[in-house]
């Protein structure tokens, strides 16, 4: 099994976690998202994945994209330990918190839009932050709300073992820190991130950890 990943990637990072806790080997191929004008766009990569994004998984002759598909995969390949409930109402709501932070929190923040952001719109640097934070703290702000309110939360995001969402919101909170956003009036993901960053299996999957980080 073949996981190419880039340190700071908070989609790479979300695979990390779950191969992780799941006990799964894997060897690590660093893809630089910045050096040689971004080695995504090379056409090995891309033979890979077209949209010239990480991570991918490569697992019996296959390349499997995005996050969310490749953690289910691990998932339905590999069932114990388990990241999704046993029943199909809390399957929903866990995949609805981690899709708020894959599909509403990341894609505006994503590496190639804060380059469309600077490089093109010729934002500065201070507006780019800005750029990122307003939007990162509005929707973690949402899924404090979801998770400070719902009885289904534990010691980490769904009940008293980590699962697929965490496998979402720890990346988030780190790229969040990272960038300086104010998470003051989060007290419910900072308690469940401390939470996490106590295992094994995140400590490992941290960025600062990878071959690659700088």
């Amino acid at each position: 099994m073949k996981l190419h990943s880039y340190f700071r990637s908070s989609a790479s990072y979300r695979v990390r976690i779950a191969l992780n806790l799941k006990g799964l080997s894997y060897d690590l191929v660093p893809v630089h998202l910045l050096k040689n004008g971004g080695e995504q766009f090379s056409d090995n990569f891309r033979a890979l994945n077209p949209d010239a994004l990480v991570p991918v998984l490569e697992n019996n002759g296959v390349a499997l994209t995005q996050s969310l598909a490749i953690i289910e995969y691990l998932e339905e390949t590999y069932p114990t330990p388990a990241l999704l409930s046993t029943t199909s109402i809390d399957r929903a709501w866990q995949r609805s918190v981690a899709l708020m932070i894959a599909c509403d929190i990341h894609p505006i923040n994503n590496l190639r839009i804060l380059q469309y952001l600077t490089n093109v719109l010729h934002v500065s640097e201070e507006e780019k932050n800005t750029w990122y934070r307003h939007w990162c703290e509005q929707g973690l702000a949402s899924v404090e709300q979801m998770l400070s309110e719902d009885q289904r939360v534990g010691r980490y995001c769904y009940d008293d073992a980590p699962s697929l969402v965490d496998c979402f919101l720890i990346p988030q909170i780190a790229n969040a820190k990272r960038l300086q956003c104010d998470l003051t009036a989060m007290p419910t993901l900072l308690r469940i991130n401390d939470a996490c960053l106590q295992l094994d299996a995140f400590i490992h999957a941290s960025p600062a950890q990878q071959p690659d980080a700088e």
